[in-house]
């Protein structure tokens, strides 16, 4: 598949969802954009966007990648049969107070990314963009072959289909650190060592965070994810507070 070439389908309109939305516009990758009101909600978003509002079967039949962006207690609204054969990347994290009890997320015998491949069988799915914040995400895409440029784990089941991730990233500004199966996807769940941190300065006070001080971020290379993800611990995740 050639990414240019491609539209990115969307489902899910919050931080992450407009963050990689402008991302791909500025690759110049079409984008199909949902949320769970419907598109007569994003009309403004998608007009600032210079993007397409849908609806989330819309966003899923449209793109040729497309990316599930929601809280994680509702994956099983996402359309299945639209996304068959489809590379779907999954950006969602598991928190208890805002998602409910998942029993097999808290024994540990699944990843979240497991529900959501197991909920679309004829899909790909690649666990990716769920480790950052979205004002990072943002502020330091760079492009390809920059020397400041910053790394992203994934993860998936299909060697292809991380393939296909990572040119996606590549054009959204981004390296990529291949972590394997859906099974090791943990390694950059929240409470790891990969999670948020690694992109941020934390250079402001606690006072002036309060203030509405923003970090501008920092650069992560792929040598640095590469060895955060190899020496991850598993934290517990039946405590985990958003």
């Amino acid at each position: 598949m050639s990414i240019g070439m491609s539209t990115l389908g969307i489902i899910g309109s919050g931080n992450i969802g407009t963050v990689l939305a402008k991302l791909a516009v500025a690759a110049g990758i079409e984008v199909v954009l949902a949320n769970s009101r419907g598109p007569e909600s994003l009309q403004e978003k998608a007009a600032e966007l210079g993007v397409r509002a849908g609806t989330a079967a819309e966003a899923a039949e449209a793109g040729d990648i497309v990316v599930v962006t929601i809280p994680l207690g509702r994956y099983a609204e996402v359309p299945v049969e639209p996304l068959a054969g489809k590379v779907v990347i999954d950006t969602m994290n598991y928190y208890p107070s805002r998602d409910s009890r998942i029993d097999e997320l808290d024994n540990e015998t699944v990843t979240t990314a497991d529900l959501l491949q197991r909920h679309l069988p004829e899909s790909h799915t690649v666990k990716a963009f769920n480790n950052i914040a979205a004002a990072d995400l943002l502020s330091l895409a760079r492009p390809t072959g920059a020397a400041d440029r910053s790394a992203l784990p994934i993860s998936g089941n299909d060697a292809a289909a991380r393939a296909t991730a990572v040119e996606l990233l590549d054009k959204l500004g981004w390296d990529a650190v291949d972590v394997g199966p859906l099974s090791e996807s943990w390694r950059h769940e929240p409470e790891t060592a990969v999670y948020v941190h690694p992109y941020r300065t934390e250079a402001s006070t606690p006072e002036q965070r309060a203030a509405g001080a923003v970090d501008p971020g920092r650069t992560a290379p792929a040598a640095e994810i590469t060895k955060l993800i190899a020496t991850a611990e598993r934290p517990p995740v039946k405590d985990r507070q958003f």
